[in-house]
């Protein structure tokens, strides 16, 4: 594939290159969810089938959510220092390698292991690559880009947990499902190495002018710390899949391979709704994000069930509230800050959480063990606190803008 000068091309010729990037960063990102989103999804009854317990999956599953974001404090700012964001991406999605390593290993210490050394690959590439994507949404609108990018990405989350489920019906074997990851993983390596070729430097694609008067800026805004604050109350509250799925399989609701179709289902949702998401956050921006913890609140309550009709629910409004996660969510910081301090503004706002992650997994871990109803109680008070953060900044914006 012939690779392209950003420097000296015409405005359509960006626009163009821009959504062959955004493209071509889909498609690993669907390789890669064929890989490791199949391991998310069984993550909690393959762990219990190895002997861990239903506090051991939970630290386990939000550790790595803390793990997945949190280092990415420390790798967006490499990142914005040294510029080589495509050497970030490559060595983060190389340890997506070490998913299919789970097909190899017979105790769940050992498991629990390679699923966080692939959480701590994701911290690496994230900032990255969600950079180089900041560059090509300047030409496309930020919220139809990267609602593109998800739902390439979210195509890869149906296709590997379908699979994995159908493999795991027919020989009942988590190493037979976790050996077929070798293909995507290595297709998905081939892919990426095209798009670096494709666009080497993706700094070239949004303009200089873009942005003009948050790139003079040292530090970030306040509107960035109070959605920050907003963010990470509304995913404290947001329970993992993981522990869904160990409740699921506990308390016979759903048998494992049904969990891996249920996880599918999730990201098919996922993908549908980012298209749309997208589209209105282009034309309203932040303000329907107050839905965000309206919709977070009722999936405990209704996951947590022992009813099936219920539980398929909580599915689809699992899937509708991450594509909001990794749709604008990631758009808004493109938005909020200038491309000078975007790298290291990715990793600060994902350190952040990645740590609202960690808190839903490991408290809903413990407390599911010793009071539902306490965990319950706790996505109460998270979700009405996002609600708060939300009002504060939507006032300072209000306020802002009125003064301009």
């Amino acid at each position: 594939m012939k690779t392209s000068s950003t420097a000296t091309l015409k405005d359509t010729e960006r626009q163009n290159l821009s959504w062959q990037l955004i493209v071509l960063l889909g498609l690993v990102s669907a390789l890669g969810d064929v890989t490791y989103e199949t391991a998310r999804g069984v993550a909690g009854p393959y762990l219990l089938f190895l002997g861990a317990s239903a506090a051991a999956v939970g630290v386990v599953s939000g550790l790595g959510e803390f793990l997945g974001y949190a280092l990415r404090l420390v790798s967006g700012y490499l990142a914005e220092r040294t510029r080589a964001y495509w050497a970030a991406t490559f060595i983060g999605y190389g340890l997506i390698l070490c998913i299919p390593l789970l097909a190899w290993v017979n105790r769940w210490e050992v498991a629990a292991a390679l699923l966080l050394l692939e959480r701590i690959g994701k911290a690496i590439r994230s900032p990255a690559r969600d950079t180089i994507l900041s560059h090509a949404t300047a030409q496309t609108g930020r919220g139809r880009g990267f609602a593109l990018h998800e739902f390439l990405d979210q195509l890869g989350g149906v296709a590997g947990p379908l699979l994995f489920g159908v493999v795991f019906a027919v020989r009942q074997s988590y190493r037979d499902g976790f050996n077929l990851l070798w293909l995507p993983a290595v297709a998905m390596l081939i892919v990426l190495a095209l798009a670096r070729a494709r666009v080497p430097t993706p700094e070239g694609l949004e303009p200089d002018t873009a942005r003009k008067q948050n790139q003079s800026e040292t530090h970030l805004p306040p509107s960035f710390r109070l959605y920050a604050l907003f963010t990470f109350f509304s995913v404290a509250g947001f329970a993992t899949f993981a522990v869904l799925a160990y409740h699921w399989n506990a308390t016979g609701v759903f048998a494992p391979e049904q969990i891996a179709f249920l996880y599918a289902l999730s990201m098919g949702v996922d993908a549908v709704a980012a298209l749309g998401i997208g589209r209105i956050y282009d034309r309203i921006g932040l303000k329907g994000m107050f839905l965000i913890p309206l919709l977070t609140l009722p999936i405990p309550f209704l996951g947590f069930s022992r009813s099936v009709s219920l539980a398929w629910v909580s599915v689809v409004l699992w899937g509708v509230v991450m594509s909001t996660h990794e749709t604008i969510m990631r758009a808004a910081i493109a938005d909020m800050v200038g491309k000078v301090r975007r790298a290291s503004a990715y990793g600060i706002f994902n350190t952040l959480y990645g740590a609202a992650w960690f808190i839903s997994g490991a408290a809903m871990g413990f407390l599911y063990d010793y009071s539902l109803s306490g965990l319950l109680m706790f996505v109460v008070v998270m979700e009405l606190l996002a609600l708060v953060a939300f009002g504060v900044l939507q006032r300072r914006q209000a306020a802002s803008e009125a003064a301009a």
